[in-house]
């Protein structure tokens, strides 16, 4: 016999098949999900009955472990709550999205040891836990309406190639699964990548939809700086962040993407594509620093996103990207240590764009210092 399917690009009304699939997995069933890599078989991780039967239906032993899937990256301190820095940056930066993070997960208030005892060997047989964010709004909507997470797996047999279409999985496994969501062929037809995460350091033990050269650019931290414009004060810091890290770190200042860094600059209330200022022009060309090419850029959640560290030129505004981006609050500062604004120079004479340059470069020396450079 044929599982049930449920063409989701026809559904009359998508919440009902987010319903139907959260009545399954909630009744202890196992239901083929469409992701953005493959195809995934999933089961309620607080069910220990429903766990046992995805793994007898996929073939595979307690001691190869299940991944999780959560419904974002706000919940990783749930399950590892001493994530090291790198293992946050790469769950903020790669959530939802095509990449299986693998983390140790010996914390005694992890919530994997809340999950039945035979589920935990299910998917932390080694004291590691590997959890994924899919990037595919149904299984995402299925995830905030049931408790706990879902064990998921490829929809195929241990050492099968990964199902990347409905009529794939029909025919590998029949009635075996209770229902089948389909949503076309998956957008990458390739599973995840699997990164192993141990404090700030990382191993890809799987290439997958994420290349090996995408996934360092993501391992590497990100410094913002915040103004109004993007024009004067928040450019002469990144240049002169770029300056003083490159110093550090014995490269060129055009280097610094090679060895991790990202440093960028955006502001509040910028247009796309202005230029610097002619006098921040100026200034900058007296210490060395080209700023010439800058191009304005408004901030974006993408930005506030992968950025590890913002340093605004204000408190205010600090007070206008956390009323947005409330979840950034701890990674946005003042650049100024005592909280003070950074003197805005537009519009006046040479002399004050000297006198912010001069209260950038101070504040950025004791940020670098304070950043272990």
């Amino acid at each position: 016999m044929s599982p049930l399917v449920i063409d989701v690009r026809n559904a009359e009304d998508p919440r009902d098949v987010v319903h139907r699939a959260v009545q399954a997995i909630s009744e202890g069933g196992v239901v083929a999900f469409p992701t953005e890599t493959v195809y995934g078989l999933a089961a309620r991780a607080l069910d220990a009955r429903a766990v046992a039967r995805l793994l007898e239906i996929k073939g595979r032993s307690a001691n190869h472990p299940l991944a999780l899937a959560i419904r974002g990256s706000d919940e990783l301190s749930d399950y590892v709550p001493d994530a090291s820095r790198l293992a946050r940056r790469l769950a903020r930066r790669c959530w939802p999205g095509p990449v299986t993070l693998v983390i140790d997960d010996s914390h005694p208030e992890s919530l994997t040891w809340q999950l039945p005892a035979a589920v935990q060997q299910a998917v932390s047989p080694d004291k590691t836990v590997g959890l994924r964010v899919p990037g595919h709004n149904l299984i995402l909507d299925v995830l905030r309406m049931i408790a706990g997470p879902v064990a998921l797996t490829s929809a195929n047999r241990s050492g099968g190639a990964e199902a990347s279409s409905a009529a794939e999985i029909v025919e590998a496994f029949g009635d075996e699964v209770d229902l089948v969501l389909d949503d076309g062929p998956c957008r990458y037809g390739q599973p995840s990548s699997v990164v192993r995460v141990r404090g700030d350091e990382y191993e890809v033990l799987r290439v997958g939809a994420v290349p090996e050269p995408t996934l360092r650019r993501l391992a590497g931290p990100m410094v913002l700086f915040v103004c109004t414009g993007n024009t004067c004060r928040s450019p002469m810091a990144e240049a002169m962040f770029r300056k003083m890290t490159a110093e550090k770190l014995g490269v060129a200042p055009d280097c610094l993407e090679e060895q991790g860094w990202s440093v960028m600059s955006a502001g509040v209330a910028a247009m796309t594509g202005g230029q610097a200022s002619d006098l921040a022009v100026t200034v900058m060309a007296q210490r060395g620093v080209d700023l010439r090419a800058h191009e304005a850029q408004p901030l974006s959640e993408a930005l506030v996103r992968y950025a590890d560290q913002i340093f605004t030129m204000t408190p205010s505004h600090r007070q206008a990207i956390v009323l947005q981006w409330p979840e950034a609050s701890d990674r946005t500062t003042t650049l100024a240590a005592d909280g003070c604004e950074i003197s805005d120079p537009i519009g006046g004479p040479i002399e004050r764009y000297q006198d912010c340059a001069d209260q950038i470069q101070a504040e950025l020396m004791k940020r670098i210092e304070q950043l272990g450079l």
